[in-house]
């Protein structure tokens, strides 16, 4: 009698892509929109075509080398969230030493691009790392861990600064502590979505940490991320293009709202998957700030 076909499994370069979250790209347009932005703003308009090919490969080199520790720091803690079950690492789909050796080799090439740079911007990319290895282990100690990762997911900014300037101003940390803002709002409403498993496991997140004031925090740090970059676009004479942008922003800041408001979890976590388009949004106004006078 003829038995049922065993389902394929997936090839080695599948399951890495996987781990890397290849086929979902919102997590570094997260990173990149801020990290260019900067790189206008320290530039005072187009920072030149070597600068933009090295942060925009950097950025999603880095990201895919933080999704590597990520996932094997969290690999416990994951099989009991129903949206993180089936990761690679968490399945044993891939080891542990694979994860990490992936990451390392990722974070290696991306060290390769910081070197065409200048010895400032190296020496602030070990900041910048031990910064990403230690967000995955926030989640443990810190009741708000999103103010951890929006500290990594902000480094690209001093970075940026560095690279164009060799020195990193008061303005690159000004908006850095804008930016924060920003990670905290888009990675408050993906804790909502996973906050009933998180409670259970005893997981620290600002989804628990802010409880029922967590839709008011969450509005309330998209605002004074906008705020913050459009002082320093007000100081750097930013043309009214910019505020275009920030308009925009400042839309889908509120659709967001209407998103998030009944703490759905179909609506928290697109709410989240739509925010690399209000980062573009002020990018964009910033690129039309310098460039349309």
């Amino acid at each position: 009698m003829a038995t049922a076909p065993s389902p394929i499994a997936p090839s080695r370069v599948a399951l890495y892509l996987d781990l890397i979250r290849w086929n979902r790209p919102a997590g570094w347009l997260l990173l990149l929109w801020p990290s260019l932005g900067a790189l206008w703003f320290a530039a005072g308009g187009f920072p030149g075509w070597h600068l933009l090919a090295v942060f925009t490969l950097g950025t999603i080199l880095m990201r895919s080398a933080g999704c590597c520790i990520n996932d094997v720091a969290d690999r416990d803690f994951d099989r009991h969230v129903k949206r993180t079950a089936r990761r690679p690492v968490t399945s044993g789909a891939i080891s542990v030493r694979e994860a990490l050796a992936l990451g390392a080799v990722l974070a290696l090439v991306a060290f390769g691009l910081v070197l065409t740079t200048n010895r400032v911007t190296v020496l602030w990319s070990f900041v910048a790392l031990a910064v990403t290895l230690a967000y995955p282990y926030a989640k443990r100690f810190v009741s708000v861990p999103q103010a951890v990762l929006g500290v990594a997911f902000s480094f690209g900014i001093p970075m940026a600064f560095a690279a164009v300037r060799a020195e990193v101003p008061a303005l690159a940390w000004w908006l850095l502590a804008g930016n924060l803002f920003w990670v905290l709002a888009y990675d408050t409403e993906y804790a909502m979505v996973d906050r009933d498993d998180d409670l259970k496991i005893g997981m620290k997140t600002s989804a628990i940490t802010f409880g029922s004031f967590d839709v008011a925090i969450v509005m309330a740090s998209y605002a004074l991320y906008l705020a913050m970059w459009a002082g320093v676009a007000a100081g750097k004479g930013l043309s009214p293009w910019f505020y275009l942008g920030l308009a925009a922003a400042a839309a889908q800041a509120l659709w967001h709202w209407r998103l998030i408001k009944d703490r759905t979890r179909e609506g928290c976590f697109l709410a989240f998957r739509q925010n690399h388009w209000l980062g573009f949004a002020v990018f964009a106004g910033v690129v039309a700030g310098y460039g349309l006078r």
